[in-house]
């Protein structure tokens, strides 16, 4: 019962009443006991004078019975009645031998106040713990003492307490009755505003945001009222808007043409799209956790390194299927409390694009290999041309444009052709070989075109753990590229540095030059295919604009990477890492 705030309220004011009356009733009590306490006393020490003790003492010597003729004679005085009464008592004996009382009694001298008298001292200390309140006074007579004991036995006293008592309890039944109907009607304006509150919260938790309250005051409890209803209508509107921008993103879901994932930080499924289940035909009992499902698909990727790494927050890999081929991008995605939510996966079909690539190198393979017969053909022709002529200088200009031309559109036709082989199939020839070799080899042959143009070319090489594993050909044709695009675009009398060596299980080399820097701009497209950062001056120097594309296609085929650091008017470098990989172990014919 008492869980309900109503009762509690009125539990409040019972128990308050309790408190006052409790409070009061002690203080009455109390109030009464000392005031009878100190009426007897006030009594007592204004009859027993020092004078009128004196007055007693010399009495007694020559009276044996005068105390008792002025104690008889002092009765009104001291309020003799039933309740109080004086006794004289023989000091010696304690015998009474005199009372105002009708039944004669023996005394114990164990009360405080008569020991006092015992000692000579008026025995007059009340305490409200005892049975009785009393007085004791001794009379020294000329042979022995006496001692006057007035006592009083309370009664009166103990009759007035109890109708207070009486009184006391009418009061709290009558007080308990009213707190009990004034908080229970005092509570019920409290407590039903709350009830039509809380009745409204659980209409809230179910949708129903129509019904208002009505404001029946203008208190605390109505402007809580007046809010609560201000807050229904205001979230009403944002669960609106939460409704339509979900629909939305559930009709793009449903809509788009990229497979969309999303798993919980404990590698859960927890929303998949049409587009995505058609992709890899889950069905939709089937349970999916990430580690697994895309370990089933051969990728290198694990949910903990997506969640915990921040230099992997992102990634994109290629995904193989029997029809089909995705480009999936993973990134992580963080809640409203910017803490980590989980993963999202986005699924694009790129098996279109991939055939149109495809039909393209294959295209460009097919005309380069188709321009190679007609391009020798020219040039021996030019050739027989340039030895048939008289020596004459227009025809033998002529004859020579058509030459050079010829060459440079051969070198073109022969580096599409390496790109196209190193494109469409995994043409390296791999060996052991040791790179410090190769590289001495490389700077050797490219020192002499390098002092023609006045530069200095060094290669400072570290020792290696182990022979490289690799296609000495192709990384020597990239090596060479790197190389002599630094001579080229390096003004006479320039610096180029080559450094090599070992980073635990990787090979890095170092291509750098102090030569007229590549613009920022254009760093991001230095690898593509014939782009040039200056085009006349490439051309001038008889660049094909492929030899950066081949190099990437080369260190991709090693499973290594290739960048490009620069800025203009202070030179280039160009790092090259490669995979320590161990050479493939051919298997045994049973």
């Amino acid at each position: 019962m008492f869980k309900n705030l109503q009762w509690k309220i009125v539990a409040i004011f019972v128990l308050m009443v309790l408190a006052i009356l409790f409070v009061v009733g002690t203080f009455l009590i109390v109030s009464v006991t000392n005031f009878y306490h100190n009426s007897f006393a006030g009594e007592m020490d204004s009859i027993f004078t020092e004078s009128f003790i004196e007055q007693m003492e010399a009495g007694t010597k020559d009276d044996a019975d005068y105390v008792q003729r002025v104690m008889s004679a002092h009765m009104a005085r001291m309020g003799i009645d039933s309740y109080r009464n004086y006794y004289i008592i023989d000091g010696g004996s304690g015998m009474v031998i005199g009372s105002s009382a009708s039944v004669q009694e023996t005394f114990s001298m164990q009360t405080p106040n008569l020991i006092s008298a015992l000692s000579g001292q008026v025995g007059k200390s009340i305490s409200s713990q005892a049975a009785v309140m009393d007085y004791a006074v001794p009379i020294q007579g000329a042979d022995s003492l006496s001692i006057i004991y007035v006592r009083d036995t309370k009664e009166e006293l103990t009759e007035v307490i109890e109708r207070i008592y009486n009184i006391i309890l009418q009061t709290l039944m009558l007080a308990v009755t009213i707190s009990l109907i004034f908080g229970y009607f005092l509570s019920r304006t409290i407590t039903t505003p709350i009830s039509n509150l809380t009745q409204k919260a659980k209409g809230l938790a179910e949708g129903e945001f129509e019904t208002k309250i009505e404001v029946k005051s203008s208190d605390e409890i109505g402007t809580l009222t007046a809010t609560f209803n201000d807050m229904s209508a205001k979230l009403q509107d944002a669960m609106l808007q939460m409704s339509t921008e979900k629909n939305k993103i559930e009709a793009i879901l449903l809509n788009m043409t990229d497979g969309v994932m999303a798993f919980s930080t404990d590698g859960s499924l927890i929303h998949i799209n049409p587009t995505a289940r058609k992709m890899f035909s889950i069905s939709e009992e089937e349970t999916i956790e990430f580690d697994p499902f895309f370990m089933e698909h051969q990728l290198d990727i694990q949910l903990g390194d997506l969640l915990y790494l921040e230099d992997n927050r992102f990634m994109e890999r290629d995904i193989k299927l029997e029809h089909v081929s995705i480009k999936a991008s993973f990134v992580v995605f963080e809640d409203e409390l910017d803490n980590t939510g989980g993963v999202l996966v986005v699924l694009h079909d790129v098996t279109r694009q991939q055939k149109l690539e495809n039909s393209r190198r294959e295209f460009v393979a097919n005309v380069s290999h188709e321009l190679r017969t007609p391009l020798a053909t020219i040039q021996s022709y030019a050739e027989t041309l340039l030895d048939m002529v008289d020596g004459t200088e227009m025809p033998t200009s002529f004859i020579n444009t058509i030459m050079n031309e010829t060459g440079r559109m051969t070198r073109l036709v022969k580096d599409l052709l390496v790109l196209s082989s190193l494109e469409q199939s995994d043409q390296l020839k791999k060996t052991e070989f040791n790179m410090k070799t190769l590289l001495t080899d490389v700077v050797d042959t490219m020192e002499l075109v390098a002092k023609e143009q006045g530069h200095r070319l060094t290669l400072t090489a570290r020792a290696f753990s182990r022979p490289f594993y690799g296609d000495r050909d192709r990384l020597e044709q990239v090596l060479y590229n790197i190389i002599s695009n630094s001579i080229k675009y390096t003004p006479n009398g320039g610096k180029i540095e080559i450094s090599a060596g070992q980073v635990y299980n990787s090979v890095y080399i170092k291509v750098k030059d102090n030569g007229i820097g590549i613009p920022e701009k254009d760093l991001g497209r230095l690898f593509e295919r014939f782009y040039r950062v200056d085009k006349a001056r490439s051309r001038e120097k008889g660049g094909t604009g492929l030899g950066l594309a081949i190099s990437k296609n080369i260190v991709d085929a090693h499973e290594g990477t290739i960048s490009v650091a620069s800025q203009v008017d202070e030179g280039t470098e160009v790092t090259i890492t490669l995979p320590l990989l161990p050479p493939v172990k051919k298997e045994e014919s049973l």
